[in-house]
């Protein structure tokens, strides 16, 4: 069988940030892989994995079915997407990364090395119809949205790509998604108020999120093209960890002993406001969509919700920008939560319906 690398496969698509012609192919964040169409009998993954604290899982999608999960052994790994299907036919398989890039473990890696095929052909994948950008943190990572509700371990197990409201939404939509995210952050701080713990400032980067020597010199840090796959909407689920800041003390570093207590309201509606303009620059032709809500509404956040819509008007008016909006979303009802009381597929599924319809009237599609 022949062992291709993905950048000589103009027909498969990558997916999610990355640096375009790299091999083996890095993937960063959650929803990062590919897609492809390949009308052989057989066809095998080849990936290369690496960690100290956090392995990598990945899902398989065959002609849209999601039909296994595992997590990826460190070293050299040879996978079977599929085989002994009928020849000739055009097989649908998506690969999709179910983690996020993992901050506090920089050996967690997850490569692509190539595609072992015989005997077919890889054919074109339909043009999305749109492409959506999510940036958000662990409602967005997909944590907890696999799992059993008791979980409470911090693990990769309970991430999921694939019960997930980004992934629904694209799906529907007939698009093509990318999700820029990380568990516990925020606009202004983490959830604990830890200030480097905030989602704006790495935003403009493959993927600022992915600390240490290997990743850097994968090309983590360095300007993401943003021209190479201009986005139709971006859509930003942040505030959560902002809200859940108000309620905790100020975070200590341990560097130096200072204390760093919650930035408040005023800070949080400034500062989205500022990343709206951020977003603005990076997307001049989105839809810019601030959706909030699955986890705690607004009698609940210490008043988040409400400034963070006074921060969408408040661009609107500075910046004259008429395309930018914000969009509450279903919060998590009982019996919709996932694992580490988040949500779980219904209430992805729930929010993926709000957010779909929304992206419909306002997309005109």
């Amino acid at each position: 069988m022949s062992l291709s690398p993905v950048s000589a496969l103009p027909n498969v698509r990558v997916l999610g940030r990355h640096l375009p012609g790299q091999e083996p192919l890095t993937l960063f964040y959650t929803a990062s892989g590919l897609e492809c169409r390949f009308t052989g009998s057989e066809l095998w993954l080849e990936l290369a994995a690496d960690y100290e604290l956090f392995e990598p899982w990945i899902s398989v999608e065959l002609n849209g079915a999601w039909i296994s999960r595992f997590p990826v052994n460190r070293g050299q790994s040879e996978i079977c997407l599929f085989r002994g299907m009928t020849p000739g036919p055009a097989k649908h398989v998506r690969v999709l990364k179910d983690v996020q890039a993992m901050r506090d473990d920089p050996r967690h890696l997850l490569q692509i090395t190539g595609l072992r095929h015989e005997g077919g052909a890889f054919v074109p994948l339909p043009a999305p119809r749109l492409r959506l950008e999510f940036v958000g943190d662990s409602i967005t990572s997909g944590e907890g949205a696999i799992g059993a509700v008791e979980e409470q371990d911090w693990i990769p197990a309970f991430f999921s790509a694939e019960n997930h409201y980004g992934r629904m939404t694209a799906d529907a939509l007939g698009a093509e998604y990318r999700i820029v995210s990380q568990s516990g952050w925020g606009v202004c701080t983490g959830w604990d108020n830890d200030p480097r713990h905030a989602i704006p400032p790495l935003y403009r980067q493959i993927c600022g999120a992915a600390d240490g020597p290997r990743n850097e010199a994968l090309g983590a840090g360095r300007p993401y093209d943003f021209s190479g796959w201009p986005a139709d909407a971006v859509i930003v689920n942040l505030g959560t960890n902002d809200a859940n800041a108000l309620r905790n003390p100020p975070w200590r570093d341990p560097a130096d002993g200072s204390l760093h207590p919650c930035p408040g309201l005023l800070e949080l509606e400034h500062r989205a406001a500022e990343f709206l303009e951020t977003l603005r620059a990076c997307n001049p032709g989105a839809l810019l969509v601030w959706a909030y809500g699955m986890l705690g509404s607004s009698a609940q956040d210490g008043g988040v919700q409400q400034a963070l819509e006074s921060a969408v008007a408040r661009y609107c008016a500075a910046s004259g920008d008429c395309r930018a909006r914000f969009l509450l979303l279903p919060d998590t009802a009982p019996g919709t939560f996932g694992a580490r009381s988040h949500p779980g597929a219904a209430s992805h599924r729930r929010a993926a319906e709000t957010l779909t319809a929304f992206l419909q009237q306002e997309l005109a599609l």
